[in-house]
């Protein structure tokens, strides 16, 4: 047997787990018959908790569109194992109607809130990264008016200070102060885009100041200095995230937001996969591929220290296969590169582990 044929065969055996059964829902032994969701569960969670491939979530759940928003799960609902009439396990869910929660002011006035659906992923891990992260194109970057100055000739600002910036046709009274933190790069080390840190809300105070505006810091979360760009306000929303699993996606993940080398669960990473492939809520699995090796009379892996002296002694070069590590979840996409969320990690994340088909 040739080696790539081999190699072929190695990947398709450690591969073959993760997709043969992707069809087929597979509910763990331990899964409750009944469960009430409670307040703080997330989507993530009771999917793992019914399944070993949490992204067969639709799947398990597909039968419930006699209630209204079929999509969301509130606390107080009460999930149901069942099978149909085709001998399927399914999920169902009994709910009574979702009433408005009442609540009474100083005052005695009463307010109606609604309840809140439970969120796919853990809102208080991820929310720092969508208020306070963006990528964005070198040339948007450039474009951006900056920060000058003060009246005190400080050199650094905080929340409440009056500062000076560069004027834009396109200003608006609502503004973010943000920095770069660092350039990204593909795995061929070509550059994609900025990683960007909000560092401040602000507001346009007086736009008539001819080339410059006067602005006031109103939230600081770090300190701004001369130079930081001014831009519109951005949305930070929470935004609804239903899980698809990956089809043919196949990407890299080549950065991470804290500048670490080592990564595990819910850590967050940048993926080279833009709005373009994937989305809010796109699940995937992390697969770590070993160094090439040289077969030859001595095998070596490539890149070791003697292997000028092997290279007169040169045998085929073999791929080891992907093994799979871990699952990340996209929650934010932008044009060029996108977040996820660790979820699973099976051993240390690394960038330029392939990420795929989960």
């Amino acid at each position: 047997m040739t080696s790539k044929k081999l190699i072929r065969l190695l990947m398709l055996l450690v591969l073959m787990p993760l997709y043969v059964l992707a069809d087929s829902i597979l509910v763990k032994e331990t899964a409750p018959e009944v469960y009430v969701v409670k307040k703080g569960d997330t989507l993530w969670d009771i999917s793992n908790m019914y399944l070993d491939m949490p992204w067969q979530w639709p799947q398990l759940w597909r039968t419930n569109v006699h209630i209204t928003n079929p999509h969301l799960i509130y606390p107080g609902d009460e999930l149901r194992l069942v099978k149909n009439e085709k001998g399927e396990t399914v999920l169902e869910v009994a709910r009574d109607s979702v009433k408005p929660e009442i609540k009474l002011s100083p005052e005695g006035a009463k307010s109606f809130k609604t309840p809140e659906a439970i969120t796919a992923l853990p809102w208080s891990v991820i929310k720092p990264y969508i208020e306070n992260e963006m990528i964005m194109s070198q040339q948007s970057y450039d474009r951006y008016p900056y920060v000058l100055g003060d009246h005190e000739g400080a050199v650094r600002f905080a929340t409440d200070n009056l500062v000076l910036g560069k004027a834009s046709r396109r200003s608006k009274e609502n503004l973010n102060i943000v920095r770069k933190q660092n350039e990204l790069y593909d795995m061929d080390g070509n550059f994609i885009g900025l990683q960007i840190r909000h560092l401040a809300n602000a507001k346009l105070m007086d736009a008539d100041l001819g080339n410059q505006n006067l602005i006031k810091i109103l939230e600081a979360k770090l300190e701004v200095k001369r130079g930081d760009k001014i831009i519109p306000a951005v949305a930070t929303e929470l935004q609804e995230i239903l899980l698809t699993a990956a089809t043919n996606q196949t990407g890299y993940i080549i950065d991470d937001l804290e500048q670490h080398n080592l990564l595990g669960k819910y850590n967050v990473v940048v993926l080279d996969l833009g709005a373009d492939q994937v989305s809010a809520g796109t699940i995937m699995g992390i697969y770590s591929q070993g160094p090439r090796i040289i077969d030859s009379k001595q095998p070596k892996y490539e890149g070791e220290t003697d292997m000028i002296r092997s290279a007169f002694n040169q045998g085929d070069e073999i791929s080891q296969p992907a093994i799979k590590v871990g699952e990340v979840i996209v929650f934010k996409a932008f044009d060029v590169a996108s977040y996820a969320l660790i979820t699973k990690s099976a051993k240390v994340i690394k960038r330029g582990m392939i990420v795929a088909k989960p």
